[in-house]
């Protein structure tokens, strides 16, 4: 009787977790699509950025410089362990300070870290410069006007630490860094979350509630094959 009872008492929390992982995952589905400027329309000129996807994490791909822009006094190549090369544009995201500097892999996620990030974890701002990055499935080229751009770019400063003695992290590989940033990470507020903010300050349709890559995602159409 006493392994039955323990066998329904596992049971009984198995069942639980599955039916909070269903109910996180069919929140997730609505809310993403539920459009956030549900008019906007993408302009035939204007600005071209990008929206990249690892399959986790999503990140706002802007030129380095623009007529609206200037992304190498916030982002300085002086910061990076290779500042030589030509870069071309940078990529920004945020997300959780202790997923960010201590999984440089996927694999390195430990059950503690994830379960800190997921109830309320410090937030951290990444910067990964390139030379001309291509378009593709993961990489979705979005063209918005330069008043929408000036948007963005506002969205973003404000996360920007003014201070010169700014903290900056050394990152996965020779063109990228970490730096502090405001905000807390939680389920509820994840890196995805501040991409589709992001976007949706600048005026772009986007979801409402966008915790996975895919709420994100699928609001930005695939490039043509060539």
């Amino acid at each position: 009787m006493k392994h039955r009872r323990a066998f329904r008492w596992i049971g009984g929390i198995f069942a639980s977790l599955l039916a909070v992982t269903a109910l996180f995952f069919l929140s997730a589905w609505i809310g993403s699509s539920i459009p956030r400027n549900a008019d906007w329309t993408e302009p035939e000129q204007g600005i071209e950025i990008m929206v990249g996807d690892n399959g986790i994490h999503t990140e706002i791909v802007m030129p380095l410089v623009s007529g609206v822009k200037d992304w190498r006094t916030a982002f300085p190549a002086s910061d990076l362990p290779d500042p030589s090369r030509p870069y071309t544009h940078v990529a920004v995201s945020w997300g959780e300070r202790d997923v960010f500097l201590n999984t440089p892999t996927w694999g390195d996620l430990s059950l503690p870290t994830a379960l800190n990030a997921a109830t309320g974890g410090d937030g951290l701002l990444h910067a990964a410069h390139y030379v001309r990055p291509g378009p593709g499935p993961s990489n979705r080229p979005l063209r918005i006007t330069e008043a929408e751009y000036a948007r963005l770019v506002a969205a973003i400063e404000w996360q920007i630490p003014v201070s010169p003695t700014r903290e900056v992290y050394r990152g996965y590989a020779s063109y990228d860094v970490f730096y502090d940033a405001p905000g807390t990470y939680h389920l509820g507020n994840t890196c995805n979350q501040w991409v589709s903010d992001v976007l949706a300050e600048a005026g772009v349709k986007t979801g409402w509630w966008t915790p996975l890559p895919g709420g994100v995602m699928k609001w930005i159409e695939k490039p043509a094959a060539d």
